[in-house]
Order: C-alpha cells, then sequence, then structure tokens
C-alpha cells in the first residue's frame, strides 16, 4: 500500500498541535508529510520545514501558494492538515477545497458562524472530502459504546452527562498556546469552543441523538479575561433526553478531565479519557461490569481501533491516529466515514458555540434550533 502524500498548514516551531498531527499521521503508515505552509513568519516557515524534512521547494510562504502548487504537480498531496488557530482554519479550507485536495481540519470548525458557513458552501462545491479532528471519537471504547447505544444494549436514552474540565487557565497566562485562545477575535469563545465542543461532540457521536435545544450559563472568571473560562448547559435532546455539559479551564486539580456518563431506561455507561481503556457498565439491577479496551468480544466497535494487545494501554495519541488512518483509507476508496467526524459535526459544533453564547447572554434563555 502507497502512503498518501500529506501537506500541512500552520503546526511550525513551538506549536502544540501540529506536533499531535504529525504523530498520529505517522502512527500506520499511511501517510507522509511532503510539504507544508508551517508558519505566517517566513523565516519560522523555512526553519520549520528544515526540522520537519520538507524539501525547500515545498515550504511555502502561504497557504494561498501552497494550493495553488500542490494542485498542480503532478505528486502534489492528496490532502492538507490544517492546525491553525480558529479563525485561520476558513480560509485555507477554502482553497484546498477548492483546489480539489482532500481537508483535515482542526476543531472547531471557524472562529465565526460567517466564516463556517464559507467552509460549508466550499464543500459543497468541491469533489475534495473534509475530515474534522474531533480526535476523542477515535478512541476504541468511544466507538464500543456508540455501537452499544446503537443496538440497544442501555434502552431508550433518559440521560447524558458530558464534562471536560481543566486548570491550565485558572490565573491570568500568556504564552504561545493561551494568548489566541484568550483573545476572542482569534478563537470565538473561550472554554465552548476549546473543550466544550469536544465535550458536545462526544455525547453526540456516543448517543447518536441530535440536540433540540439548550440553556447556558457562560463565566468569565478571571479579571481581565474577555472569552468564557467556565460553562454549565443544559440540553433538550431528540427522544425527550436531557443533557448536562460542564466545561471549565479554571477547574483547579483538573489537568485533562474528559467524562461521558448516559443512560438509558436499561443500564448506563461511564467513561473517563484519562484512563480511556476501562468503560463501566451497568445493567439495571445487576452488578457493575468493567469493559476494557481489549476485552473479549466486544466486536468491531473497539476491535477496530485497537493495535496492541490487551493490558498494554493506547490513548490520546492512538485515537488520533485513527482519525487519520479512516480519513487514508476513505480517500484511497478503502472504507467508508463511518465514524468519521465531518462538515456536518462542524457545523453542529458552530450552533452549540454560538448557542450558548445567545443563551447566556439573554440571562440563560432556551435556545432552539
Amino acid at each position: 500500500m502507497s502512503r498518501l502524500k500529506l501537506g500541512m498548514v500552520g503546526g511550525g516551531q513551538g506549536a502544540f498541535i501540529g506536533g499531535v498531527h504529525r504523530i498520529a499521521a505517522r502512527i500506520d503508515g499511511k501517510w507522509d508529510l511532503v510539504a507544508g505552509a508551517l508558519s505566517s513568519n517566513p523565516e519560522r516557515a523555512a526553519a520549520s520545514a528544515v526540522e520537519l524534512g520538507i524539501a525547500p521547494d515545498r515550504s511555502y510562504g502561504s497557504y494561498e501558494e501552497m494550493a495553488l502548487a500542490e494542485a498542480a504537480r503532478t505528486d502534489g498531496i492528496d490532502a492538507v492538515a490544517i492546525v491553525t488557530p480558529n479563525h485561520v482554519h476558513a480560509g485555507p479550507a477554502i482553497a484546498f477545497l477548492n483546489a480539489g485536495i482532500h481537508v483535515i481540519c482542526d476543531k472547531p470548525l471557524a472562529a465565526t458562524p460567517e466564516q463556517a458557513e464559507a467552509i460549508r458552501a466550499a464543500v459543497a462545491a468541491s469533489d475534495a472530502r473534509f475530515f474534522l479532528t474531533h480526535n476523542y471519537t477515535g478512541y476504541p471504547l468511544m466507538r464500543q459504546a456508540r455501537a452499544m447505544v446503537a443496538r440497544g444494549d442501555l434502552g431508550k436514552l433518559r440521560v447524558i452527562q458530558a464534562e471536560y474540565a481543566q486548570d491550565w487557565l485558572a490565573e491570568e497566562t500568556s504564552n504561545k498556546q493561551a494568548d489566541w485562545r484568550t483573545d476572542p477575535a482569534q478563537s470565538g469563545a473561550g472554554a465552548i469552543g476549546d473543550i466544550g465542543t469536544h465535550a458536545y461532540n462526544l455525547l453526540s457521536f456516543v448517543s447518536g441523538l441530535r440536540t433540540e435545544a439548550l440553556m447556558a450559563d457562560l463565566q468569565s472568571f478571571v479579571d481581565g479575561r474577555r472569552v468564557d473560562d467556565n460553562a454549565h448547559i443544559m440540553l433538550r435532546m431528540q427522544g425527550g433526553a436531557r443533557g448536562m455539559l460542564w466545561a471549565s479551564q479554571v477547574a483547579v486539580g483538573n489537568e485533562n478531565s474528559l467524562k461521558l456518563r448516559i443512560y438509558g431506561d436499561k443500564g448506563g455507561l461511564e467513561w473517563a479519557q484519562e484512563n480511556p481503556n476501562v468503560m463501566t457498565l451497568t445493567r439495571f439491577g445487576e452488578p457493575k461490569q468493567l469493559i476494557t479496551r481489549g476485552g473479549a468480544g466486544l466486536g468491531e466497535g473497539a476491535a477496530g481501533g485497537t493495535r496492541i494487545p490487551p493490558g498494554h494501554p493506547e490513548g490520546y495519541l492512538e485515537g488520533f491516529a485513527n482519525l487519520y488512518s479512516d480519513a487514508a483509507d476513505v480517500i484511497a476508496g478503502r472504507g467508508e466515514a463511518t465514524h468519521l467526524p465531518g462538515i456536518e459535526a462542524g457545523l453542529d459544533g458552530m450552533w452549540f458555540i454560538s448557542a450558548c453564547q445567545q443563551s447566556s447572554s439573554a440571562n440563560g434563555a432556551w435556545v432552539s434550533r
């Protein structure tokens, strides 16, 4: 199997998420990084390309130049990974989609609804595919949970709770990662966009339910902060299920605490990302059952995303890698996008952000679609 050729926009020296994407793309040997517009600073872009082994003639000064040049090459890239701050998602995504090059974009979809709509229009007009890296859907046990819910193991869903708590912004913080996230012009939102969209996407992915309305109470606890750093959100979902979501970046003592609890009239599931290889299943009236990522009899749900034997932990990078592996298979015509978040997931996340902001500004009024 020949490897697909990957380009990258953003992700140069000092960038965290670009390195994560590169590792994830390499894990299963389906991608080679061959081109990049790695920084808006030409010197940093060139130096980053040297470090990553990208040939000088495929290190570009802008994403516009890169899209045109790579589309014209006989050996041009098959897909581009966009790993820039939120406000620089739309421009590259549209440029590469217009050039017929597949797009793998970090979340959330964009910084504003207008940017998101422009991406949607470009996706509709292009033959290229668009993928969004909500990486927690790549965890084997989250795919297992989705399969169990779909086949009715929990019965009719009643209650869904998701939370994503961190503490790294509990005080005024200035560094490469914090500065753009706390600038509303670049991020579009604070905790609800950065981590709340992950929690929201995960509860939607596992439950298979669409949120019909929400109410939100957003706070900015750190003095002078211009984006939210804590959010409490109530959800009304299809079929009468009720959801509750908490996202916080000021919850002292929490490092990266993403949790999902989902309950139906027959049973419940509980999972925590910081110990992602274990999930608890409880059938009503029976003892709790521990499901492990490599456990026997799990079937396609977990097994399809697992690489190593039971007892060896897999986690964040491998979950990310499952998205890159699945995207490669779709692009190469070897599989379907069964588990892959795409433009619809991105638009749903943008509705979530906008509805939370609208609700909170109206003193917690319910906002419907």
